[in-house]
């Protein structure tokens, strides 16, 4: 008979019988593990007969939670998101929607940026349990990848445990190690470990692990001397479930994220000679300049003589601001390095700021004026945004949700805009009197359309004025086929 030889669990002292594959308490001893079955992969012949290797496994996609501390009831934590094993068809960047009764200091809505080499930027959720009672609380994350037309959702549940404020960790969960000679403190799924050792001078080698939500605590009383401490941060592996996206009832026939109302010359209204269009989870407001990738909204700083591309322009950085859908409707966060003033006032760096009708925006806070935009009306689905200085008549932009209609049809006749909204994959416009619903292609005529002036077009690009410029973003491979052939609009 051999003694229990489980890696994970040291201290087990259970005699194993010849020929067992287990101990009596379950641990599965490693000579008498059975080697994993590796699945097949049907897989058909090649033409000479020789049925190529199979490839491997798809990494599950998930998220690497990590930053957790429970005993810190009331107070704010930081939690950790890395997302890893995504497929690749995945869009390049992905949206995250959080919700919970705690407190999320951040807002609900996150995005994972991809990086060049496949890796994907981590997330940092805020909360706080402050005038919450003790007990589990759920945060419920959705994750939203829009590649062209094709939509995936996955989704997840966290389970974060908040003690009472006055709760030891003995309290939590309590465990006792009777020696203190080559001690391994290992905590798993959910489970605290927890050792007290006086050294009196002698050494002792304490190995701490924790894995999967455990919490492994050392307490030692050595009196006087140096004592080197190392300890593994709590994390755990959360598995995102993919759920089913309700198929579109049809195809748009212009697929587009980004395009542009173009219209004549200005007649002494507020109508702009471009109206842009933004279907996006996030709206980068920042320097438009040749080259640019950063940013969806490019801003110039206009003069009396039209844009101008140097000066002042340069205050204006590549990523200068965000307008995402925040809990209590649209905001704005400032991300740059010269600041934005709302109302004449900067909010500060990171720090959402709600946006409502009549709100001035400039561009930037060390220089004001460089760029200054209106907040002209919310819309049920998205923002008007004009501009205030000497490019008033150049541009406006009108920053909405995607996949969102219009269920009323708010009147903008005295703005000389249309209602517009984007659904399966592309824009559309609304007519307020009669309710009919217009797919917007660069082939059709704009002279049908309510508040819009005839010989206007449509252009399945932001800035189509700049013809030989670049997108604002890397199109996908779909998206790069629809933009081939609308090339001339």
């Amino acid at each position: 008979m051999n003694r229990c030889s489980h890696p994970d669990h040291p201290h087990c002292t259970v005699w194993v019988m010849p020929g067992e594959s287990a101990c009596a308490h379950g641990h599965v001893q490693p000579s008498m593990a059975p080697e994993p079955a590796l699945p097949e992969v049907a897989s058909p012949p090649a033409e000479d007969g020789i049925r190529p290797i199979p490839a491997p496994n798809a990494a599950r996609p998930h998220l690497h939670v990590s930053g957790f501390d429970p005993r810190a009831a009331g107070g704010r934590q930081v939690l950790k998101l890395d997302l890893r094993g995504m497929p690749f068809d995945a869009a390049a960047q992905a949206t995250l929607l959080a919700s919970s009764r705690l407190q999320l200091e951040n807002g609900e809505r996150h995005s994972f940026q991809r990086t060049v080499r496949g890796e994907w930027l981590p997330v940092f959720l805020e909360f706080s349990s402050r005038g919450l009672e003790h007990g589990q609380y759920r945060i419920e994350i959705e994750l939203h990848s829009r590649a062209g037309s094709a939509a995936r959702t996955w989704i997840a549940t966290l389970l974060i445990l908040a003690p009472r404020a006055d709760a030891s960790l003995h309290e939590v969960h309590q465990t006792f190690l009777a020696t203190h000679k080559n001690v391994r403190v290992h905590a798993e799924d959910a489970s605290i470990a927890r050792v007290g050792a006086r050294t009196g001078g002698g050494r002792v080698d304490i190995d701490v692990s924790a894995t999967n939500a455990g919490i492994a605590h050392l307490d030692l009383d050595a009196g006087h001397g140096k004592i080197d401490l190392g300890f593994s941060s709590i994390a755990w592996d959360e598995d995102l479930l993919e759920i089913d996206v309700p198929a579109q009832a049809a195809d748009h026939p212009c697929p587009a994220s980004t395009a542009c109302l173009v219209s004549g010359a200005t007649d002494g209204t507020r109508r702009p000679r471009h109206l842009r269009l933004f279907a996006l989870d996030e709206c980068v407001l920042g320097r438009g300049e040749p080259g640019a990738i950063d940013a969806d909204i490019r801003l110039l700083h206009h003069g009396e003589a039209g844009p101008v591309a140097d000066g002042l322009t340069r205050r204006i950085s590549g990523r200068h601001a965000l307008i995402r859908r925040g809990r209590d409707g649209f905001e704005i966060e400032d991300v740059s390095r010269y600041g934005l003033l709302v109302d004449g006032v900067w909010p500060g760096k990171h720090a959402p700021v709600a946006l409502r009708p009549g709100m001035r925006i400039e561009l930037t806070a060390s220089i004001p004026g460089v760029a200054v935009l209106e907040v002209t009306a919310l819309l049920p689905n998205g923002i008007l945004l004009h501009r205030l200085d000497a490019g008033r008549e150049h541009e406006a932009f009108y920053v909405m949700e995607p996949e969102r209609g219009l269920a009323a049809a708010p009147r903008l006749a005295a703005l000389g805009l249309p209602l517009l909204f984007h659904r399966d994959g592309g824009f559309w416009h609304l007519d307020p009197l009669s309710g009919a619903e217009t797919a917007l292609t660069p082939a059709m005529g704009m002279a049908g359309l309510s508040a819009w002036p005839d010989g206007a077009r449509f252009a399945a690009r932001p800035y189509p004025e700049h013809r030989n410029g670049p997108s604002t973003r890397i199109p996908l491979p779909q998206e790069r086929a629809v933009g081939d052939r609308r090339a001339g609009a």
